[in-house]
C-alpha cells in the first residue's frame, strides 16, 4: 500500500513538473529566440569592426570609442535624450489630470472616455504623426487661424522642423500610453482612505498629495518609463518633423545598418540606447520602491 502511495505521488510530481514545463516553455522559448538570440548578436556585433562592405570580426572597442570622442555623436545622444525628457514630462502633465478625471470625475461618460483616450493606438504610428506635419505646415491649420485672425500676414515657418514639433507630436501619440496606467493605478484606490481623510479634517489637496499621489506611484513610473523609451527610440516623428538639427540616435541607427553597411557601429549605438533605456527602468523601479 506504501509502494502504490508513494509511486502515485512521484507520478503526480512529474506531471506537475510537466505541466508546469509546458506552462512556461513557450514563453521562455519566445525570449530566447527573439529576445536573447538577437540582443546577444547586437553585442557581439558592436565588438567587431567594418571594412568597406565587409565586416571583419576582430575584437575591439574602436566603436564605442567613437562614440565618446566624436562630438557629433554625444550631440545626437543629448537631443534625444532632452527630446525622450520633454515628452516624459509633458505626456505626465497631460495625462495625469486625465486619469484623475477619468477615475473620479467622469460617471456617466467615463466608458466613452476611455474609448477616446484608447482609440488614437489603433491607428497607424506614421499616420498620426504625419496629421501633425499636416497641422503644422505652412499651409496648415495653425498657419490658416492666425492669418483668418490677422495675426500672421504670411505663413510662418517656427512652428515645424525643430524640437517644438518632434516634442508636440510625441507628446500626442504617447499621452495614452502614460493615462491608462495611471488611471489602473487611481481606480484601484480604495474610496475608504479618501473618505477618512476627509472626515478627519484633511483638505482635499493634502489628501491628493499624502494618499492619491503616493498610491499612484506605480501608474506615474510605469507611464513615464513607456513615454521615455519609446520616444527615446522613436525615429518617425524626428524624420517627418524634426528637420536636420533634430536627428534623433534612432536614425543614426537605421543609417548605419542602411546606407552607410557599418553594422558594428550601429550595433554599438544600440547597445548605448538599450543600456540608457535600462538604467531609467532601473530607476524608475527604485523610486515605485520607495
Amino acid at each position: 500500500m506504501t509502494d502504490t502511495a508513494l509511486s502515485g505521488s512521484s507520478s503526480g510530481q512529474k506531471r506537475r513538473k510537466l505541466g508546469g514545463l509546458l506552462l512556461i516553455g513557450p514563453p521562455l522559448l519566445y525570449l530566447l529566440v527573439f529576445l536573447v538570440i538577437p540582443y546577444g548578436e547586437i553585442v557581439v556585433y558592436s565588438f567587431w569592426k567594418a571594412d568597406l562592405y565587409a565586416i571583419a570580426r576582430d575584437f575591439n572597442l574602436g566603436n564605442y570609442a567613437r562614440i565618446i570622442e566624436n562630438p557629433l555623436y554625444r550631440q545626437v545622444i543629448w537631443n534625444s535624450l532632452s527630446t525622450a525628457g520633454l515628452v516624459t514630462v509633458f505626456s505626465l502633465l497631460v495625462g495625469y489630470p486625465l486619469a484623475f478625471y477619468l477615475a473620479f470625475v467622469a460617471t456617466r461618460h467615463r466608458q466613452l472616455l476611455y474609448f477616446l483616450i484608447v482609440i488614437p493606438l489603433l491607428t497607424s504610428f506614421l499616420l498620426r504623426a504625419y496629421t501633425w506635419k499636416i497641422i503644422l505646415g505652412r499651409s496648415g491649420l495653425v498657419n490658416s487661424t492666425l492669418q483668418a485672425l490677422g495675426l500672421t500676414d504670411a505663413p510662418v515657418d517656427i512652428f515645424l522642423y525643430n524640437q517644438f514639433s518632434v516634442v508636440l507630436t510625441l507628446v500626442y501619440i504617447f499621452v495614452p500610453f502614460v493615462t491608462l496606467p495611471i488611471y489602473a493605478s487611481l481606480e484601484k484606490l480604495s474610496r475608504d482612505q479618501l473618505e477618512a481623510s476627509l472626515d478627519l479634517g484633511a483638505r482635499p489637496l493634502t489628501t491628493f498629495l499624502r494618499i492619491i499621489l503616493p498610491l499612484s506611484t506605480p501608474g506615474i513610473v510605469a507611464g513615464c518609463t513607456f513615454a521615455f523609451a519609446l520616444s527615446f527610440g522613436d525615429f518617425v516623428a524626428p524624420t517627418l518633423l524634426g528637420g536636420p538639427n533634430q536627428i534623433m540616435i534612432a536614425n543614426v541607427i537605421i543609417s548605419q545598418f542602411g546606407t552607410a553597411f557599418d553594422w558594428p557601429f550601429g550595433s554599438a549605438l544600440a547597445i548605448v540606447v538599450l543600456l540608457i533605456v535600462l538604467g531609467v527602468v532601473t530607476i524608475g523601479s527604485r523610486i515605485e520602491r520607495r
